[in-house]
This record gives structure tokens, sequence and C-alpha cells, in this order.
């Protein structure tokens, strides 16, 4: 008996992607092609996405077909920044409802969004829920970044670290240390964390947030401190979250609605 397969969709032919399971867990990893700051390509929520989708899918115990990478994302925030390409929101939604309909259509049952972009996790759980309604599919959302730090990972305290900080920059640094360039890398947002301390309430991001653009609270495209980053960090967390989504992988090829 063979073990689980992974694949790659759009290199199969027609009649190689109706044999596959209907079971199998297809994979749509999306991005952003966005600003991060002077040391990060525009392409880094891509590229880690689609790392991360693969790795996991090699490493998972159920089979997986990854579709090609959505690139673009939704990426208002970032706006007027050079290199920046951005979706509507509108136009993200309906993209990812046609991907949802052509999945559904080619006889599937299991779709996975592993997202990479920060400023689009709340539009692609919008989106999972529509997908399902309309075809039956069931869809998850999951950013790799969301499955927790390794326990014994000490992190530097870059206050909100959200772009292109430490965690990002290590990450790239693991994954496609040729396109990081460490000498231009400068923290930003610096602060951010002690305006907001002075409220009960309001969050930048948490129980009230606040809708944020990047000129709002940072002069560089930056929040956080990409300076102190390494590889060795980057390769612990692409190692533990593509282990983390791997083992979400095969829940998920297991999981069943209805639960009654």
């Amino acid at each position: 008996m063979s073990g689980p397969s992974v694949t790659f969709l759009a290199e199969l032919s027609t009649n190689d992607a109706a044999a596959l399971s209907p079971e199998t867990v297809i994979v749509q990893p999306i991005g952003a092609i966005e600003q991060h700051g002077a040391h990060l390509p525009l392409v880094t929520d891509a590229l880690v996405a689609e790392a991360l989708s693969r790795r996991a899918a090699a490493r998972s115990a159920v089979d997986v077909s990854i579709l090609p990478t959505l690139s673009y994302g939704r990426s208002i925030e970032h706006r007027g920044w050079a290199g920046t390409i951005s979706m509507s929101s509108e136009t993200l939604l309906a993209v990812c409802r046609d991907v949802g309909r052509s999945v559904a259509a080619s006889g599937f049952t299991k779709l996975v969004f592993v997202n990479g972009h920060g400023g689009q996790p709340s539009l692609l759980d919008v989106v999972a829920r529509d997908i399902r309604a309309e075809t039956g599919l069931q869809v998850f959302s999951i950013m790799p970044a969301r499955l927790g730090m390794p326990e014994d990972l000490v992190v530097p305290d870059d206050e909100y670290g959200y772009h292109g900080g430490h965690v990002e920059t290590s990450i790239m640094l693991a994954l496609a240390p040729e396109l990081v360039r460490m000498e231009c890398a400068e923290a930003g947002g610096i602060g951010v964390a002690r305006e907001f301390g002075r409220f009960q309430h309001l969050t930048l991001e948490g129980v009230v947030p606040s809708a944020w653009l990047t000129d709002d609270v940072t002069h560089n495209g930056i929040l956080g401190d990409p300076t102190t980053a390494s590889r060795e960090v980057g390769d612990v967390l692409v190692d533990v979250w593509s282990t983390r989504l791997a083992e979400a992988f095969g829940e998920i090829a297991g999981f069943r609605y209805p639960l009654y």
C-alpha cells in the first residue's frame, strides 16, 4: 500500500486530477505583494505561505494537493508604499469564492487557505463560511503564525512586531536569505505599545481594535525590530510551524460535518 501523496494540482492532467481522492486536502496558499520596509522583499507573505504549505504537505500523513499561490492579497493598509499591489476586499472575496466553487466542482470536499498576510484573516474567515454555505465544501483558514511559538524559543520584545520585525525577518532569513538586506534593517513603530498602554480597552489589534493604516503607526513601514533577527530563530519557527500545519492537515482530513 502506498503512503500519502503530495501533488501540485496545476502540474497534473485533468485525468490525474480526477483520479485524486475526493478527500484530498486541497491547499490554497495566499499572501500579499506589499512593502516590508527596506530590508525584506514585497513577496514576503506569499513566499512564506507557499514555503510552509509545501513543507507541511511533505510532512503530512494525509493526501494533500497544493494550488498555485495567490500572491496578491488585500493590502490596503500599505497602499501608496512603492511596490504594494493590493486587491480590494471585494475582489479578494470574489477570487476566493471562485476558487472554492472550482474546487467543489472538481469533486473535492476539503479546502484550506494557508494565509501569510496579517491583513486578511478576518476576510478569509468570512469567505470560508460563504464557500461552505454555497458549495458544501468544508473550508478552513489557517495563518501559520497563529499556531503558536515554541515554548523554549526566546524572542526579543519588539513591541508590536506585526510587520517586518524580528519573527518575520528571521523566517525570511531561513527561507530566502538571498532576498534579505539586513544592512538596511531598522526598527519601526517604536512607541506604539506605549501609546496604547494608556487605554483600558482600546488596542491596536485585539479586544477593541483600531482600524490602522501603515502611515498611522510607523515612519518606515516596519512594526517591530528586525535588527535582532537570526536564521537560527527562523529555522526553529519554520520547523515548528510546518509540523503543526501538517498536523492540522491531518485533523482536517478526518473532520466531518455535521457533528450530531
